[in-house]
Formats: C-alpha cells, structure tokens, sequence
C-alpha cells in the first residue's frame, strides 16, 4: 500500500476558533512535527470570504511534508471543519484526529481512513521481478 488518507468531518466548533488564522496556522505548522512527518514548506493559510455563499467564509490551509499533505478547511458560521492528511507513510491516525479535537473542540465528528495505493510498488526492483516472473508465466501459456 501506498499510505493511509484520513478524512475528518468535524461539527459543533465555536465560531472564533475556527475563524483564527493564527491559530490555524500554528496548528498546520506543528502537525507534522507531532506526527513524525516532515514539513517541507511552511503552511499556506488564507481566509476565503465565500463567494456568492457569504456564509460558507472561512479558513483554509495546506502544509506540504514529504509525505504527501496535511489541508484544513473551516466554516465558521456553520461551525464546521474538515482535515486530511494523507502520507506515503504509516502515522498514528488516533494521535493525528485528536490534536484536531483537543485545539477545534467539535461537538461532535466523523473520520474514514482510506488505504491509498494498494497496488503501489514499494521497490522498483521487486516490481520489475514480479512483472518479469508474469511474462516468462504468460509466454509459457503460449
């Protein structure tokens, strides 16, 4: 496999909290540090003023790490948020969901982790003996 994407739908966060692009920020920057990941770019966070949706305004940020990505998004007036953080590497999934509910305080949420990538290659030369093991089958059936 690949690596593990956690998606968290979370409800019921106080309105300031979510609104904070400080705190945002800080909470981006210091993910990948608290999950044995590597930021590779300090995170990117801006306040979105909804579109033809004014309520829909809210923050969103992204942090690249090395492992793939960590991105957030907030809507404050509805009291919602979602997260994902998706590694090429296995991260504790429990530890990673709770520092979002410790600092966001949702009333209540829902996380799905997905298994990316079941059929990735780890090593290029194992690959490349599993697909030469499948030619020399397939043209033996010949």
């Amino acid at each position: 496999m690949f690596g593990p994407h956690l998606l968290l739908e979370a409800y019921g966060s106080p309105k300031e909290k979510l609104a904070n692009i400080g705190m945002i920020s800080e909470l981006l920057d210091g993910y990948p540090e608290k999950l044995e990941m590597h930021k590779i770019m300090p995170p990117y966070v801006f306040k979105y003023d909804g579109g033809n949706i004014k309520e829909d305004w809210g923050i969103s940020g992204v942090v690249l790490i090395a492992e793939s990505h960590i991105a957030l998004h907030t809507f404050p007036e509805k009291e919602f948020f979602t997260l994902d953080i998706f590694s090429c590497k296995d991260f504790d999934v429990r530890s990673a969901v709770d520092i979002a509910l410790d600092i966001l305080e949702p009333v209540h949420f829902d996380e799905t982790v997905l298994t990316r990538g079941r059929e990735f290659p780890r090593s290029i030369g194992r690959a490349a003996k599993v697909v030469h093991q499948e030619r020399r089958r397939i043209a033996s059936v010949k």
